[in-house]
């Protein structure tokens, strides 16, 4: 026990050496603090909301509504929680095992020292908070269903801590090769939009004619209360229906998954230790790649180089995965609107470019020798654009074509002229994106975790990837505003049929910020050379 409460207070000893180390950190965990506190109020507020015993009309069909949308949306919750963990958050670097293998703790003592260090940081905490204060829905239940509710609070929290750390160790554990990573980061990804988007095909299949109704999700309802990801939720229910079987056997069902997450979890622990550095790919040489057909010259080299990044990069390989995610989503919720569709073309673009937005971080050491040979900044720039310039075209172009078959719109000049202006609005918004990403990425630069390690997280980026993004998203439809200022003048003047003309405004609207972000990046990465090249030190440091 004294080593577990140990690792506890380790794990906030070194939350607090970031907060007193760097200012960006202290305010994304001012940001998160607030974060967690207005879930906790809006929780409460909209609990106190609905548990007022004046606005329940109908108590038994209130009661079964209420009981249907809470267990299906805490299961929905408690799966995204694991997803998003795995893509965005991933397993902390500083609170690893593998940090604390050499000190001899047991393989349970020290899995146990991890689960309990999650379920001290502040979003376990604040989501116990909201979890406890929402147990002031069922305040008309009866004080029992209210004491369950409160019960059942630190259960869910615990279900879901122990459900994503396992998730977590046996991806970090059992897929170690780098085509394997790649292939686990894209059926993630696109598990994870397709779960995010099922509410939203599920609500929009009304518009075909399918009633809408709560008995309908009664059923599934049922069942996700009997796995651990809604039995949590469906504890006060039992109480309120005096159902005391169901309630030991939930309670079971709970217990049961925590003990078969902490013997997974260890057992994953017990692996990496047993196989760490015996699998190794055999790697056959073909030359010099990228090398033999990229133009001569130091932009060449580095397109070449960062390519040849790409290629084996499963930390970056996602970013493509979404266009084609984006287009079937978008193809299967367009109920004939073939606007719809077409929406997927914008949503891609403004993806392609996120990762180049804190390109320097992914690229790490390897820069430094790119440094050391006296390459310009200008040079690096060009030859990073020149690479994804050329995936964004081939995408675009691969996309548009797509959207065309599924929609039929080639068929006529109209159809046609509307393809091709939201090829030209995408192809706006990806150069813009990128043209900022090339300056974004020499000042707003956060932790990443290696090549080797891509689900883990390095201290410091888990803040900082929620927050530096948002830069990049927002500055690019910046960027895009003397497109928008045409259309909103064309509108306004009544002038819409002439929308066609939006197509070379958007051209060059993308191709003169592109431009003008290489040459600025270039200049800004030139000027901070030497405090990137300690900065990528820094923060590979973070990854060992």
């Amino acid at each position: 026990m004294d080593t577990v409460l140990t690792i506890v207070r380790l794990r906030w000893a070194l939350t607090w050496a970031a907060l007193r180390k760097s200012v960006w950190q202290t305010i994304g965990y001012v940001i998160s603090l607030l974060m967690g506190v207005a879930v906790v109020v809006g929780t409460g507020l909209l609990a106190w909301f609905l548990g007022d015993p004046a606005g329940v009309n109908n108590a038994a069909g209130f009661a079964q509504g209420l009981e249907v949308i809470v267990v299906l949306l805490g299961a929905f919750i408690t799966l995204m929680t694991a997803f998003a963990q795995l893509m965005l958050i991933g397993e902390s670097s500083t609170m690893s095992p593998r940090k604390l293998e050499l000190y001899g703790i047991p393989d349970r003592t020290l899995q146990a020292g991890l689960l309990a260090a999650g379920l001290s940081g502040i979003p376990a905490i604040c989501a116990i908070i909201a979890l406890m204060l929402w147990s002031l829905a069922y305040r008309w239940m009866g004080i029992g269903v209210l004491v369950a509710a409160i019960i059942a609070a630190p259960l869910t929290v615990i279900t879901v801590v122990s459900f994503s750390k396992m998730v977590i160790n046996a991806a970090t554990t059992l897929v170690r090769s780098n085509r394997g990573k790649n292939l686990f980061y894209i059926i993630v990804t696109l598990a994870f939009v397709a779960i995010c988007y099922v509410p939203s095909i599920t609500l929009n299949s009304s518009m075909e004619g399918i009633e809408f109704s709560v008995e309908a999700f009664a059923a599934p309802a049922a069942v996700f209360a009997w796995t651990p990801f809604g039995a949590a939720f469906q504890l006060p229910f039992d109480v309120l229906h005096g159902a005391w079987g169901p309630l030991i056997g939930r309670l079971a069902v709970l217990a049961l998954s925590w003990v078969l997450c902490f013997m997974a979890s260890t057992w994953c622990l017990r692996h990496e230790r047993l196989v760490s550095g015996s699998q190794s790919e055999a790697v056959s040489v073909k030359g010099i790649g990228a090398f033999s057909w990229m133009p001569d010259g130091v932009s060449g080299a580095v397109s070449a180089r960062l390519f040849t990044y790409l290629k084996r990069d499963p930390r970056q390989g996602l970013m493509f995965a979404f266009p084609v995610v984006f287009l079937i989503l978008m193809a299967f919720q367009s109920h004939g609107v073939t606007q719809v569709v077409w929406t997927a073309l914008p949503m891609s673009a403004m993806f392609f470019s996120l990762t180049e937005s804190n390109g320097l971080a992914y690229d790490g050491r390897g820069l430094t020798m790119q440094v050391i040979s006296g390459v310009s900044g200008v040079a690096d720039r060009l030859g990073r654009v020149r690479i994804y310039v050329g995936m964004i075209l081939t995408y675009l172009v691969v996309l548009t074509i797509a959207c065309f078959v599924v929609t039929g719109d080639w068929r006529t000049p109209d159809g046609i002229l509307m393809g091709v202006t939201f090829a030209a609005g995408a192809t706006c918004l990806a150069f813009c994106g990128l043209g900022l990403a090339e300056v974004v990425s020499c000042v707003l630069m956060y932790p990443v975790p290696s090549m080797e390690k891509p689900f883990a997280t390095p201290q410091g980026r888990a803040v900082a990837q929620g927050f530096f993004p948002l830069v990049y998203l927002l500055g690019m439809f910046v960027l895009a505003v003397p497109s928008g200022l045409v259309a909103v003048v064309l509108a306004v003047a009544g002038q819409w049929d002439m929308y066609w003309v939006l197509i070379p405004v958007f051209l060059l609207n993308g191709v003169g910020f592109l431009a003008l972000g290489s040459w600025l990046g270039g200049k800004l990465m030139d000027a901070r050379m030497l405090s990137i090249v300690a900065t990528l030190d820094s923060f590979a440091s973070l990854q060992k």
